[in-house]
């Protein structure tokens, strides 16, 4: 079962509202519909919510590391409170991934992508649980730091919080240990299909 859900992104209220932030949107949505408030602890680096769920403890953990030492923040909290490595979910943006649409996914590489990497170090194992929400890609290598450091379009923000919100429909799976069931909510939700365009004059 999950009992950490992390999301990835910068501090500060210029980054606030770009894709690289996707994940801090996931969690901050997350912490909403738990009614939880999520609070600055000096001890994790981040905001830090707690819960529990049939006994068992639950945290909500939001590192203010900036994203290339998210791991430190996310180490801290899963050694002191002896959370395992396949018991924390990380949120976060994809690049491969068009806005609108997510993948739930275990283990494997951090795909070059820098909170990921840290995360890996940090915790020593690549083996936890990712939410990938895409972003989309700028097409062009070069332009992806400039492109997840930018505000999304307004079409490209509404397909991304329309995903965070089918998505949060799995977290009571994740919480349950069913992880089977939390990947099928999660793969099988799919993006509206977009609006046709509006005939000229109406």
């Amino acid at each position: 079962m999950i009992k950490m859900f992390v999301g990835l992104g910068n501090p500060g209220s210029e980054y606030q509202a770009t894709r690289h932030n996707a994940g801090f949107w996931w969690l901050e949505s997350l912490a909403q519909e738990l009614k939880l408030s999520l609070t600055a602890d000096k001890n994790y680096q981040g905001f830090v919510a707690r819960s529990s769920l049939h006994g068992h403890p639950l945290w909500l953990l939001e590192p203010q590391t900036f994203m290339n030492l998210s791991g430190r923040s996310v180490a801290a909290l899963a050694r002191f409170f002896k959370i395992l490595p396949e018991e924390i979910l990380v949120a976060h943006d994809e690049l491969d991934l068009v806005p609108g649409q997510a993948k739930l996914k275990f283990g494997g590489s951090h795909a070059g992508h820098n909170g990921l990497r840290d995360i890996h170090a940090q915790l020593g194992s690549g083996d936890y649980w990712r939410l990938r929400l895409g972003i989309g890609h700028p097409g062009v290598k070069a332009d992806v730091v400039n492109w997840v450091l930018k505000k999304p379009a307004a079409e490209q923000r509404e397909a991304i919080e329309e995903c965070i919100a089918r998505t949060l429909k799995a977290v009571p799976a994740m919480m349950a240990g069913e992880m089977d069931k939390a990947t099928l909510l999660v793969h099988t939700s799919k993006p509206p299909r977009p609006k046709p365009p509006r005939p000229e004059g109406v």
